[in-house]
């Protein structure tokens, strides 16, 4: 259903039965891993105008990978990667 890059490829589906008999698929809650298993390239200092898809891209040959940089900086919503600037992103080795 997802590709390999996704953050969700190796997630389960699941199924859940309604009284009414309908079934109803759906993914599995996804948990952050923990920052401290990633190793570590190199930081990145977020400028005025910085975008994330620019940032993976740069540093990750991938603008679609912007959530191995969530991950690796205990981060749910991506935007809150690039909201301060000055903010040090820690780039992972994937």
């Amino acid at each position: 259903m997802f590709t390999e890059s996704s953050r969700y490829y190796d997630i389960k589906i699941a199924k859940w039965q309604t009284t009414s008999n309908q079934t109803i698929s759906y993914l599995r809650r996804r948990f952050l891993p923990s920052s401290q298993r990633f190793e570590i390239l190199q930081e990145h200092q977020v400028s005025e105008g910085d975008r994330l898809d620019n940032i993976t891209a740069n540093y990750l040959h991938d603008p679609e990978v912007f959530w191995h940089l969530c991950d690796a900086n205990n981060v749910m919503h991506p935007d809150e990667l690039t909201a301060q600037i000055g903010r040090r992103l820690r780039i992972p080795l994937i």
